[in-house]
């Protein structure tokens, strides 16, 4: 199996998992890759969907089925041995916890950031036209800093397509609409209810989840730590990066 998707990132010790966001890339952890390195052997993975081909069905299994197979093939050729502590942002933290609710033997612990259970009754159309009305491509770094912010700006940067022209989103509008769309039809309630590893949840203060649901997590979770981070949005790690740094150096070097 191709493992390009799965990235050694170097580092040594135990195995670290970094999963990225809907709309995001591997890259956009290259910043945090220095310090995360002194916590263990660190990999990165491209979601399918997000400059590779999407799954044939786009539901949350079927990403995460995705990411155990490139897992399993990376075990196999001795990447690494034992279970990963596995730290996802939004989408990213969604997929984690679904892989160590269905693969408990690949899951260590979890750091789990923004992302709640139950988004139903939530819908993306509107999110999904204002996407296609992006100035696309955007010539400089400049111009993407300008139109989405310094924060957003540089996330994007690191996950968008650049080509002679400027820079592209990295997978097509309508795959990102139906990932986000699933969303609001079921819940992941009972996958999180599975799960039987130590997680933190870090959520922001303006954060985008469904209010309560994530400290609810903490209270009906498994040997559960919750911070709510003042001052921080949906990217807490790049908003509030030194309490978000803390927060998971402290976890893992106690799991």
């Amino acid at each position: 199996m191709d493992l390009h998707p799965l990235r050694d990132e170097g580092g040594s010790g135990g195995p670290i998992l970094v999963l990225h966001g809907l709309m995001g890339s591997a890259r956009t952890w290259d910043r945090h890759l220095p310090w995360l390195r002194t916590l263990g052997h660190v990999f990165t993975f491209d979601a399918a969907g997000h400059g590779r081909p999407a799954p044939t069905e786009l539901t949350t299994e079927a990403f995460v089925d995705d990411l155990a197979n490139h897992l399993d093939a990376a075990r196999a050729r001795g990447w690494f041995s034992e279970p990963l502590n596995v730290i996802g942002h939004s989408m990213g933290a969604l997929h984690g916890w679904v892989l160590a609710s269905s693969r408990p033997d690949l899951v260590r612990a979890l750091v789990v950031e923004d992302i709640a259970p139950d988004f139903r009754g939530r819908t993306a159309a509107n999110w999904a036209a204002m996407i296609k009305a992006w100035p696309q491509p955007f010539p400089s770094a400049d111009a993407m800093r300008e139109f989405f912010g310094p924060v957003a700006g540089q996330y994007f940067l690191e996950s968008f397509e650049r080509r002679d022209d400027g820079w592209y989103l990295h997978g097509d509008v309508d795959t990102f609409r139906d990932i986000s769309e699933e969303w609001g039809t079921r819940d992941f309630w009972q996958q999180w209810r599975d799960v039987a590893v130590p997680a933190l949840l870090i959520e922001g203060e303006h954060t985008i989840t469904p209010p309560g649901q994530m400290a609810r997590m903490a209270e009906i979770g498994h040997d559960t730590t919750y911070l709510r981070v003042a001052d921080a949005g949906h990217l807490i790690h790049d908003e509030q990066p030194q309490q978000y740094r803390d927060a998971v150096e402290q976890f893992l070097s106690r799991v």
